[in-house]
């Protein structure tokens, strides 16, 4: 995520440039930007933009090219945000307008992408609502792991292939973000804190973090009032509600898993 580079670098706040008035924003080349990040959701495309320093004018359309980008700066890093279209989540709609952005864009160095994802709690890793997961490699595998990519056999589904690790240019910002959060001098939360100003984003609270054994049963509705209470896991209060940040590997794909001994 990008509020480790600016971590990484200092720990320079700047709040103050935040509220940029539109009739100053400057106009760059497309050869100015150099870090490209992808979002699959409007809501996870609204949080990234509020995560810029500096928003930057439009470039004049290209009647070939279909993405609608923001452009703008966060820290040193001049970056180029692309939503995904309306209903079109997924790995084949990403991979195109990663693919579109980077012709688009060709200094880009790297990529992010960027979005809302369900924890996978475990006794090692305790994730309660709003945490943190940045990938990085462990053990064989490169930080993201595509669990739907392999064949169904006699004894079920083998998983086969892997994906690469980030770019060495990222493992040492997540080094260097690790780095300045053990040292207290992190502006991870600085950021969040200018997240949830915005009612989007608004801390829904411990309370409204409830979890559920994998074996209980869902009970159709935007939520799970209806639901058995018998189902509810007991967890210890958290000594502090500050966001936890955890490094590990992610699992990405087409299939949105929703059920919760599939998903163990």
């Amino acid at each position: 995520m990008f509020p480790s580079s600016r971590s990484t670098a200092g720990g320079e706040s700047s709040n103050a440039t935040r509220a940029f008035p539109p009739a100053q924003k400057r106009r760059l080349d497309i050869r100015d930007y150099t870090a490209g990040w992808v979002c699959a959701l409007p809501i996870e495309y609204a949080a990234a933009i509020t995560m810029l320093d500096e928003e930057h004018q439009d470039l004049p359309r290209s009647t070939n090219h279909t993405n609608l980008y923001t452009l703008g700066r966060i820290y040193k890093h001049n970056v180029v945000i692309v939503c995904l279209p309306a209903g079109r989540t997924g790995l084949t709609s990403a991979t195109a307008a990663a693919k579109e952005m980077m012709s688009k864009f060709p200094k880009i160095q790297f990529g992010l992408l960027v979005g809302v994802g369900g924890g996978v709690p475990t006794a090692g890793a305790d994730i309660r609502l709003g945490d943190v997961v940045i990938s990085q490699p462990h053990g064989q595998h490169g930080g993201v792991i595509q669990y739907d990519s392999g064949k169904e056999e006699v004894g079920g589904f083998l998983r086969t292939g892997s994906l690469n690790a980030p770019p060495t240019v990222l493992l040492n910002a997540v080094s260097g973000l690790r780095k300045n959060h053990l040292l207290g001098r992190t502006t991870i939360f600085d950021n969040l804190a200018v997240l949830m100003q915005l009612p989007a984003f608004a801390p829904k609270g411990p309370e409204n973090d409830t979890l559920f054994r994998p074996d209980s049963e869902h009970i159709e509705g935007q939520g799970c009032e209806k639901c058995s209470k018998d189902g509810i896991v007991k967890r210890d209060p958290r000594p502090s509600q500050n966001v936890v940040i955890h490094y590990g590997t992610i699992a990405s794909a087409n299939t949105v898993v929703k059920n919760g001994q599939k998903r163990d």
